[in-house]
């Protein structure tokens, strides 16, 4: 399969938004594409839109265990209820909103609009009201509603990359080990069937993309 390549803005890096409702989303669902990013040069900018102290701390740690050692300036953290999204609406949209203004993002990487956690998919739906002249990728959370769909985008991943990422997951989210579904196995399985899936050499995140602009040079 022929990799489509992401060209980087000239005369800056690619900026990137990840989108995560709850402190342990992005990592799970785009953790090892984040390293990727970021090791080859992107202006990475991490949100999580929910959580108390505890789950903030967590955030923090998991974000300069990806993003680098201090990513104070990389990250956002709100405190909206966790399950209760719906009900603030139109508090997160303006919180979206703030972020569109203030990151200008080239790539915004958020939830599958399937997915059946409630904030998650509000999460999904803001991200397209917002990101309107943006690429936007939905990355799957493997949990216990069984709404993993067909995803149609991969990003391979090196085994160290992927090992790196789970190695990160399971250091740094002790508020999450009570679920049955968050373990390594669950983790490196999912990648290992997504490698499967594009050819890979082992390992791979999967996205759905809904629409992208294709340019073949000169038009």
């Amino acid at each position: 399969m022929l990799p489509l390549l992401l060209t980087r803005p000239r005369g800056r890096p690619l900026r990137v938004l990840c989108l995560g409702a709850h402190s342990d989303d992005i990592e799970i669902g785009c953790g090892g594409t984040v390293l990727r990013l970021v090791a080859g040069g992107a202006s990475v900018h991490w949100a999580v839109f929910s959580g108390d102290a505890r789950r903030a701390e967590e955030a923090s740690r998991s974000a300069r265990l990806f993003l680098g050692r201090n990513p104070a300036k990389q990250l956002t953290l709100h405190g909206f209820r966790d399950g209760f999204f719906p009900a603030a609406f139109a508090d997160v949209k303006d919180a979206c909103e703030a972020l569109a203004s203030r990151i200008q993002p080239d790539l915004v990487l958020t939830h599958a609009r399937g997915d059946r956690h409630q904030d998650h998919r509000i999460l999904s739906d803001l991200a397209w009201n917002t990101f309107r002249a943006q690429v936007v990728l939905e990355y799957e959370v493997p949990k216990w509603d069984g709404d993993l769909g067909q995803p149609n985008c991969y990003i391979p991943l090196s085994a160290a990359t992927a090992r790196r990422k789970i190695r990160a997951l399971m250091q740094v989210f002790a508020t999450q080990r009570n679920k049955d579904w968050f373990d390594e196995e669950t983790f490196l399985g999912l990648m290992r069937l997504r490698g499967v899936e594009c050819r890979a050499s082992r390992y791979a995140e999967a996205f759905i993309s809904r629409k992208f602009t294709m340019e073949f040079g000169r038009p």
